[in-house]
């Protein structure tokens, strides 16, 4: 039971339910506290945010070092291709699904709910996450073939910026998302959330599933067989996954799994580790999912291919600077979202909730695809080359 209540999203589950219980009875002062309180979280998070995207994606490029550089450019590229095609995979499920959505009526909602307070000093316009991105991409690229001693600034950075992104601001979830629901329900929103979005618990595993079986297949080249056996690998990595929350916790068992489904076992060790981090397909398509009906929800429309394609862009270059422990990622999507995609208060208040609530299925779909598309690249790679990586131990697949 313990273990229980040390799960974070039944922690979120617990302070929402008792929030709910307690909200007709608080008041309104209260109720702005908390959303002022979220806000002030936020605004922090925008303003160290694309500091840290530049931190994570500079360490992982240094970390790389001149070692095997087709190896290294052919991985980047998978992984590239890979999330691109996990988001735009959503965009085509979102207007499969989209008119059911469309039909739906969103009741405006009459701005009468204002924080407290807010802090006074205006985040500049040009401080984003795309350009904590680029300059991550030069600092990177520099430390690896120029300056070698920047490597070990960059460690420690990524130390400091993990822990301030994955043990302070991560275990702030419950408070961040309970400031946005006391004003959804203030003003109404939250029931028609629930309302709204309640078939997208249907339709997300359905989508996530087909996706992912088709990964195991096109690995195990197109033989049903061998794709159930390669499944079946990886389940006990998938169900340690969905109890923790955490990939990084699963990754011996994610790279045992993987080990049996490969002709060349010693990749495993190579691969997982390097794109645990990166190569979360199950939360790129969740997200982008989530994000094709928010906006559709709320602008009647799906979002145009103008939209789309930057925030796509942006979003898989953010994938790298995400660090794949419960409450990483979010944090640092949360600014793209809104830059890109233009939510407002109430659309982060959604993607936050569901988010939390589906978090066990898209990280168990993380870890799981993982072990897929690492057969992918194994094939990939025994077109391109061999040299950068041990061949010994192979066996037929």
């Amino acid at each position: 039971m313990r273990a229980l209540l040390h799960h974070r999203s039944v922690q979120i589950f617990l302070i929402l339910a008792i929030y709910l219980v307690i909200a007709p009875s608080l008041p309104q002062e209260v109720h702005q506290g908390l959303y002022t309180i979220s806000l002030f979280i936020k605004d922090l998070l925008l303003w160290i945010l694309p500091l840290t995207v530049g931190i994570f994606i500079a360490n992982a490029i240094a970390s790389f070092e001149k070692k095997a550089p087709l190896f290294i450019l052919l991985l980047f590229l998978f992984e590239a291709v890979s999330n691109s095609m996990s988001v735009w995979y959503s965009y085509g499920c979102g207007q499969l699904i989209g008119g059911g959505f469309h039909a739906m009526e969103a009741h405006p909602v009459v701005d009468t709910f204002s924080p407290l307070w807010r802090i006074p000093i205006s985040r500049p316009i040009w401080w984003s996450a795309d350009k904590g991105t680029f300059i991550g991409i030069v600092v990177g690229l520099l430390s690896a073939f120029v300056f070698p001693r920047l490597r070990n600034g960059l460690q420690e950075a990524k130390g400091l910026a993990e822990r301030a992104i994955t043990r302070t601001f991560s275990r702030l979830i419950p408070l961040f998302i309970l400031g946005f629901v006391a004003r959804m329900v203030k003003t109404e929103f939250f029931h028609q959330m629930f309302t709204q979005y309640a078939e997208l618990f249907i339709w997300l595993p359905v989508f996530m599933t087909l996706y992912i079986g088709g990964l195991f297949w096109i690995g195990s080249g197109f033989s049903i067989r061998i794709c159930l056996r390669n499944i079946q690998n990886l389940l006990p990595a998938a169900g340690m996954a969905f109890s923790s929350g955490c990939s990084l916790s699963t990754m011996p068992w994610t790279i045992e799994g993987t080990s049996k489904n490969l002709r060349n076992p010693d990749l495993a060790k190579a691969v997982i580790p390097a794109t645990t981090n990166i190569q979360q397909t199950g939360d790129c398509i969740a997200q982008a999912f989530l994000c094709f009906l928010i906006y559709l929800h709320f602008h009647g429309a799906p979002p145009p291919l103008s939209v789309w394609l930057p925030f796509s862009v942006v979003f898989v270059l953010a994938r790298f600077a995400t660090a794949a422990v419960f409450g990483g990622a979010i944090f640092i999507m949360l600014p793209i979202y809104e830059h890109y995609l233009s939510f407002t208060p109430e659309m982060i208040a959604i993607v936050l909730t569901l988010n939390a609530i589906l978090d066990p299925l898209i990280t168990c779909s993380n870890v799981i695809a993982n072990g897929a598309l690492c057969r992918i690249f194994e094939r990939v790679w025994e077109h391109v080359g061999k040299k950068a990586v041990p061949t010994n131990n192979q066996r037929p697949v």
